[in-house]
């Protein structure tokens, strides 16, 4: 039967034979737990240079000596003998050795682990090695446990972890662009810890209806011509319900810092001393182009990305730019004035017949897609009945069949 432990690396020296593909991987999981890595490989690859001054490399075979004053040992040459031979010097020195070819050759395994929720997550198959699986049954149990299907418990103050939300903090979190199979790993964890969510109603809201009953849903979305709630009272809420020591999490649709006031919100957790962080989240400005097919940036086709609030004039950007062939324009919340958007942009000199698209709900149930010509595309939307959240998409790169041809 094997034993799971976990092992304090932290300023202990672990010897790393090889340095191929897995090689270097123990060697960066070695110095990420604070190691001192032995690194003794004939042939070194770029890879090792990354590594920092935390790795000592020689560059040549293995020797016994190299496991003077080691405490741990990754045998990874990928040659059965070389392997063979380290397995049992480290034995002889009671020296615990993973045999990355043969596991069933060393004294210890490597554990499929990660860390969520201030957790290090770890599997091991009992009996013959079978890591595939164990990955497999890793990956479910992080997801299981990220989306709240566990109750982890408070942390212990000192004990670390970014994936804890503690008691009178606020976390600004990127939802993504609906799906909630597009929020990270980190955001579901901090959504699953929250006693308090202040929530848009754009995003992934459907995430919602996992929590449990004793957390506060308070919703303070905007929508077109109808802004319920000032952002100054949303600022109130989240530094009211941290200094009343809940868990806040302000949830919020694509990533926080674009366009959705998040710089407004941490600067007044800020004033109010209330400690405040942000977790990035997949922004709709790619991921609504690319749920339908489109590229923002293509080689050959477009270079420059410009992305704008469609709540303002398009006037108030670089007209010059979105005459220019090269560059694609993504307008965000820009629906409802797209009309006015489009006429601004043709009067401007914009080409009329410029390829353009609106991608509505995107990566939800329902996803629609209307192409058309810049000209014609307020029409066609209109026609289509499309509604929020949309995103307008305009340059060539929204041509029909433009990935079905070679890039030049």
């Amino acid at each position: 039967m094997t034993l799971l432990a976990g092992l304090d690396l932290t300023g202990r020296t672990v010897l790393v034979a090889g340095a191929g593909p897995v090689g270097v991987r123990r060697a960066r999981a070695a110095v990420a737990e604070g190691a001192h890595v032995r690194l003794v490989a004939p042939d070194v690859g770029a890879g090792v240079d990354d590594l920092g001054d935390a790795v000592e490399v020689h560059r040549r075979e293995v020797r016994a000596a190299d496991l003077d004053d080691v405490w741990f040992v990754h045998a990874c040459t990928g040659v059965a003998d070389v392997d063979a031979a380290l397995a049992a010097w480290a034995h002889e020195r009671r020296v615990f050795c993973v045999v990355a070819s043969d596991a069933s050759r060393g004294t210890a395994r490597t554990v499929a682990a990660a860390r969520v929720s201030g957790l290090h997550l770890g599997v091991l198959t009992d009996g013959p090695p079978d890591p595939g699986r164990a990955v497999a049954v890793r990956d479910r149990l992080v997801a299981h446990v990220a989306a709240g299907g566990v109750v982890v418990g408070e942390v212990r103050p000192g004990s670390g972890g970014d994936d804890v939300l503690r008691a009178g903090e606020v976390a600004l979190v990127g939802g993504g662009p609906g799906d909630p199979a597009l929020m990270t790993v980190r955001a579901r964890a901090l959504l699953a810890q929250a006693d308090v969510v202040v929530t848009d109603r754009l995003g992934p809201t459907s995430v919602l209806d996992e929590l449990a009953d004793d957390v506060a849903v308070v919703h303070v979305g905007k929508a077109p011509g109808r802004h319920t709630v000032p952002q100054e009272q949303i600022d109130a809420l989240l530094v009211e319900h941290a200094l009343a020591g809940h868990r806040v999490v302000r949830l919020k649709g694509g990533d926080p810092f674009l366009f959705g006031r998040g710089g407004e919100e941490v600067a007044a957790c800020r004033a109010a001393g209330v400690p405040v962080r942000v977790v990035p989240g997949v922004t709709s400005a790619v991921a609504a182009a690319e749920a339908a097919g489109i590229p923002v940036t293509h080689r050959g086709t477009s270079a420059r990305l410009h992305v704008v609030n469609g709540h303002g004039a398009l006037t108030d950007v670089d007209l010059a730019a979105l005459r220019a062939p090269d560059v694609t324009v993504v307008v965000l919340m820009g629906l409802a004035g797209l009309p006015r958007l489009t006429a601004q942009a043709l009067a401007a000199g914009v080409d009329p017949a410029q390829p353009a698209a609106v991608v509505s709900r995107a990566t939800l149930p329902g996803q629609r897609v209307v192409r058309a010509p810049l000209a014609a595309l307020a029409q066609r939307a209109a026609e289509a009945w499309l509604g929020s959240p949309s995103v307008v998409v305009v340059g060539d790169v929204t041509a029909e069949g433009l990935l079905d041809r070679p890039v030049a």
